[in-house]
């Protein structure tokens, strides 16, 4: 109300000058001799004119530029009037209020973008998005610290990860996680993919979420392999304990009555201590498993790597099995530096280097093993060692690691199986290939 009467203030009082100044004009002209009055006004009705029209187009301005600063988003205009008693103050007031108020809603909607953008970006499962096109392209940080071995975003470009992850990216399943094999660090793995149909820019896009799951099922592998041994174990050498005791017993017992005159004293004792020695060796067997069921306590620490490989190549010459076996050692670049327990890691290469020599000597005339250690790309440190035996043939290359398991005629299956508990206890992978000899190459990433 305030506003309406003082523009109809503004407007009386100049249309009623206007009047004045007409009346003024029109009377001169009937009067000779005033030319000067006539002329004083004559430019005073066309002031009072121009001053009305003014007024009356002042608002229409105002909503003019306030209309046009919202259709090209510029928001950095102003409308506060500083003339005040003309009821233009509370109309510039108005605008001045309704575009502070998109300037606010601007920046809510530049936190909220920045905000939603901030967690798309940290967000620690990786995620993928695929156009209409077939582009596929890394949406967040966790998705380019997982997939470095590639450039480029055509389908192609992600082979390199394994042909069934490529395909797995096209695939229309949505909202329906599924297990996929996933080249990682030159290690298959286990991934896990789900996808959802996202709307963009009046078209749609398929975020492809990608969980390296590797680790989670290794662990779960580990903990079962460790309680069915634990289980075993434990039943075994409950019943074979009295058995041991029963027969060193009995084999003592019948030491004292032999005196070599009835041959089947003789026997008898000869079977006796035979199953006596039987039965520790039964109980030495079941007792070396036990290590499997005890998870490794890991101290990391981070160290060079090229002393301590020095220290590796001492140890494994210091072994008979060494004797006439020729040891490379590579370590690239010179100053690398590995972050593992030195204890474990020292125990599984050992063990690594100490087979392969063994396969070596069997196999060929000028044995010898490779032990390498490199940086490959994400930061991560590459363990080979290879051999020029026979290998692995690929029947059993899923079989090596597993407890119980072992091809050689003395061997107990323990050494592997535990190299690969203590590499998990790492949260890293090992593997087995082919070495470029033809033997076998046990490769360990941590």
């Amino acid at each position: 109300m305030a506003f309406k009467a003082r523009f109809l203030a503004g407007l009386a009082w100049r249309a009623l000058l206007l009047l004045a100044t007409a009346f003024a004009f029109v009377a001169t002209i009937a009067m000779p001799g005033f030319g000067a009055a006539r002329l004083l006004a004559g430019g005073l009705c066309a002031w009072a004119l121009w001053a009305l029209w003014r007024y009356i187009q002042r608002t229409n301005l105002e909503l003019a530029r306030y209309l046009e600063a919202v259709r090209l988003g510029d928001l950095s205009q102003s409308f506060s009037q500083r003339t005040g008693g003309s009821g233009f103050t509370e109309v510039g007031e108005a605008l001045e209020q309704g575009i502070r108020r998109l300037r606010e809603e601007r920046h809510r909607h530049w936190d909220a973008s920045r905000f939603y953008e901030a967690v798309l970006d940290d967000a620690p499962t990786a995620l993928l998005t695929v156009d209409s096109e077939g582009r596929i392209e890394l949406a967040n940080k966790a998705a380019r610290r997982l997939f470095i071995r590639h450039h480029g975003v055509r389908l192609e470009d992600f082979a390199a990860y394994g042909e069934t992850f490529a395909q797995a990216l096209i695939d229309d399943a949505i909202g329906r996680p599924r297990l996929v094999p996933l080249m990682l660090d030159a290690m298959p793995q286990t991934a896990m993919l789900s996808a959802a149909l996202v709307h963009r820019l009046g078209g749609t896009v398929r975020v492809i979420a990608v969980q390296p799951i590797q680790g989670e099922l290794n662990a779960v592998e580990i903990a079962a392999q460790s309680d069915l041994v634990r289980v075993l174990t434990h039943e075994i050498m409950n019943s074979i304990t009295p058995v041991t005791s029963l027969a060193r017993t009995a084999a003592d017992l019948i030491a004292e009555i032999d005196t070599g005159s009835d041959p089947a004293i003789s026997d008898a004792r000869a079977a006796v201590e035979t199953l006596a020695r039987r039965a520790d060796g039964v109980m030495h067997f079941v007792e070396s498993y036990r290590q499997i069921s005890r998870t490794p306590e890991v101290r990391r620490r981070l160290f060079a790597a090229a002393p301590w490989a020095r220290e590796l190549e001492a140890l494994f010459r210091a072994g008979d099995v060494s004797q006439g076996v020729r040891l490379s050692l590579s370590v690239s670049p010179e100053t690398l530096s590995i972050d593992v327990d030195p204890d474990l890691m020292c125990q599984v290469l050992i063990n690594l280097l100490r087979n392969a020599a063994e396969a070596a000597r069997g196999h060929s005339d000028s044995p010898h093993v490779d032990l390498s250690f490199s940086l490959i790309p994400g930061g991560r440190v590459q363990i080979e060692v290879g051999d020029n035996g026979p290998g692995v043939p690929d029947s059993l290359a899923q079989d090596v690691f597993l407890p119980f398991f072992t091809t050689k005629a003395k061997g107990t299956g323990v050494g592997l199986s535990l190299a690969r508990q203590v590499v998990l206890a790492h949260r890293g992978s090992i593997g087995l290939d082919t070495s470029p000899s033809g033997g076998a190459l046990f490769r360990i990433i941590v």
